[in-house]
């Protein structure tokens, strides 16, 4: 098997464990957002530490030039300040999300708002003077038709967002700070340690907030250990080691596309597992959406006669 094959197939499988975890998260809506949130964070954190040491033994026989104590510091410092910073706004990224489903959205209706963070990250670059493809805009509007389509059309309500709806398209934005926050610190840094300092940010963000903002039953959190694990373990420490390990070798236009199919298993998990089911309106704006997020990571004609 070649290695672009075998990156791919990883990426996908990395796809597939998102898609499959908007279903754990649903299931775990029973617990308070925030209870829910920062223990499956901790523990997406405490997973990847050993992670980082298997990582560090498979990468001692590559050859490194030594780095002076002043060259070492500035890294720590670096990986700290970053890895706080991310775990910061994916905490709030993440518990809006985890509100959107507390509040009765559905697995695959999450899945697609999610994924809007796509069009919504070069938007957002513009006020750090990135330059955005004109075709961007369309699928900006195109994307905002498919929301449209998949929460408001045909219910007879008017122009109304239902309040679970409303979180997840917040935390769509909260999605968007939090990759170019990672954007801006990741290649300064080591990938895992700084995911691992992230997700241990964000967990106990999330703990101290259940603590202060709801009542945490014992009972209850275990009585959900196997939404909070999957997320924790499956969705953090085993999903994103095969991105890492997947994007080493993959195209970067293929990577975006294989990744965001989590929106697509999003719907699938949730229709085989939860029996969730989308109107035919529902499902054109699923469908809607997915074409707006595929186009602006197809390459350009530039881009592809470069990649010649």
């Amino acid at each position: 098997m070649s290695k672009k094959m075998r990156s791919n197939i990883l990426l996908l499988i990395t796809a597939v464990i998102w898609g499959s975890a908007f279903v754990a998260q649903k299931a775990g809506a029973s617990l308070e957002p925030f209870t829910y949130n920062g223990i499956r964070m901790f523990i997406g954190g405490l997973v990847l530490i050993p992670v980082i040491y298997v990582f560090k033994a498979l990468s001692k026989d590559k050859e490194e030039a030594p780095k002076t104590e002043a060259e070492l510091a500035a890294e720590r410092k670096t990986l700290i300040v970053g890895g706080i910073s991310c775990g910061v706004v994916l905490c709030i990224a993440s518990t809006l999300q985890q509100f959107g489903l507390y509040f009765e959205t559905s697995a695959g209706k999450a899945g697609f708002i999610t994924s809007l963070y796509i069009v919504i990250v070069p938007v957002l670059g513009l006020f750090l003077r990135q330059k955005v493809k004109p075709i961007v805009w369309g699928c900006i509007v195109m994307g905002a038709f498919g929301f449209y389509l998949l929460t408001m059309a045909g219910k007879g309500e008017g122009f109304t967002i239902h309040t679970g709806e409303l979180f997840v398209l917040i935390c769509a934005v909260a999605f968007s700070c939090h990759i170019l926050v990672v954007d801006h610190f990741s290649p300064k840094c080591d990938g895992i340690k700084l995911s691992c300092i992230q997700f241990l940010t964000a967990g106990i963000i999330g703990i101290i907030c259940m603590f202060i903002f709801e009542t945490p039953i014992l009972a209850d959190i275990l009585d959900c250990w196997l939404p909070i694990l999957y997320c924790g373990v499956i969705s953090s420490g085993v999903a994103y080691t095969c991105q890492v390990l997947g994007q080493k070798d993959a195209e970067p236009a293929a990577a975006s596309l294989i990744l965001s199919l989590e929106s697509v298993f999003s719907v699938l998990f949730g229709a085989l597992i939860l029996g969730e089911r989308l109107t035919l309106l529902e499902g054109l704006g699923c469908i809607v959406i997915f074409i707006a997020v595929i186009i602006p990571q197809l390459p350009s004609k530039e881009e592809r006669l470069q990649a010649k």
